[in-house]
């Protein structure tokens, strides 16, 4: 689901809320609080379209403590956990991290995760609308001599935006030191850190992993900054729309692979070559014979956005399905993602999108719809 000023009812539920370390502050800094991934959660503040716009151009401070910190420890632990991530786990360097992807029995996506190796533990960041799938799968799966620690009393924190390095950097200077995705633990006012150079919106960026009980003072003294603004889940999904960057339970879930989700890149060359993961024999065959269908971007004609579960089609007849869109304020424009049958997914493919029952002229598009701006290391 895409998240915008026409969805926000959509977050709403009559359930049991957990509340995030930052509740109250997020109240008292004028969060609209909704319902999500079983939170109440701050989906804007001054408006999603200015909160988008402040992030492309200074700092935005997300919360994003809803989600799954996980640490894993034991003799071979990143063998174990190559039978269900296809990453090179084994040949992850400490302080790196890595993009990877929980898989079922059948290659079918469960979670899309951030692994990292620390100097004691492999830590891992899950979603928030997963985590305690993800936390039961992974249980079931591990061997009795690896221990897991779900870091529940953790807050996390995400600043992005192209001033996020030095916004940061005046609070915890050895932060900058960090290209992307390389993390490192620091402290600040007496409290552990763990930063890793990352995030979900295309810009250079941190998540900063903190106990609880010090988020508040730390997001007091990044948002006394001048170039930091608190920014909601809205900003944050249209972010990662014009990212490129699929959302699980929408764009991927258990129904597709990674080859067919274009992100073969998660499958490390040793993994493919010597297998032993859930799902290896799936991603063969569609690296081999490709996927049967694909998720692809599209550009929109007009100003008409195409939300989740609009048809896509070619010629009258239903080729697939969009599954986030919006209107794009960087690109100025409608844009969308979704699966299509993998003959119409090629890169210019001219497709129409059902929306309210006008068929809109789309375009198979490349993404990301805006370049990604990530601080990386020059070799």
């Amino acid at each position: 689901m895409s998240v915008n000023s026409d969805d926000i009812a959509e977050f709403e539920a009559e359930i049991p809320l957990d509340t995030l370390p930052l509740d109250a502050w997020h109240r008292a800094c004028g969060g609209r609080m909704v319902a999500f991934a079983g939170y109440d959660m701050p989906i804007q503040y001054e408006g999603i379209m200015a909160e988008h716009a402040w992030t492309r151009e200074h700092a935005g401070l997300f919360d994003v403590s809803h989600m799954g910190q996980l640490s894993f420890t034991g003799e071979a632990v990143d063998v174990a956990l190559e039978t269900m991530l296809p990453g090179d786990i084994i040949g992850l360097k400490p302080f790196r991290q890595r993009y990877s992807l929980l898989l079922d029995e059948e290659g079918g996506i469960l979670d899309d995760l951030m692994v990292s190796r620390r100097p004691d533990d492999i830590y891992m960041v899950v979603n928030g609308a997963t985590k305690f799938d993800d936390i039961g799968w992974i249980i079931e799966h591990l061997p009795d001599e690896i221990t897991m620690n779900h870091m529940d009393e953790q807050a996390l924190l995400a600043l992005q935006g192209p001033e996020a390095g030095a916004a940061l950097a005046s609070l915890i200077p050895g932060t900058t030191d960090l290209f992307f995705m390389q993390c490192g633990a620091f402290n600040w006012n007496g409290f552990d850190l763990w930063v890793s150079r990352s995030g979900y919106t295309g810009e250079d960026g941190f998540e900063i992993s903190l106990p609880g009980e010090a988020a508040e003072a730390f997001a007091d003294a990044l948002c006394a900054l001048d170039a930091v603004k608190p920014i909601g889940l809205g900003a944050r999904d249209s972010l990662r729309l014009e990212a490129g960057m699929p959302l699980y339970g929408h764009d991927i879930d258990t129904q597709v692979g990674p080859i067919g989700a274009d992100l073969g890149f998660a499958v490390s060359k040793r993994r493919k070559e010597q297998g032993g993961f859930f799902g290896h024999a799936r991603v063969m065959k569609e690296l081999a014979e490709g996927a049967p269908s694909r998720r692809i971007g599209l550009t929109i004609e007009g100003r008409l956005p195409a939300r989740e579960g609009a048809t896509i089609l070619t010629g009258g007849k239903p080729v697939g399905t969009v599954t986030s869109g919006g209107f794009a304020p960087t690109v100025g424009a409608p844009i969308a993602m979704g699966w299509v049958e993998a003959a119409h997914a090629i890169i210019g493919t001219a497709l129409e999108v059902e929306v309210r029952g006008k068929r809109l002229t789309a375009t198979v598009a490349p993404m990301p719809f805006v370049p990604h701006r990530y601080h990386r290391q020059k070799i």
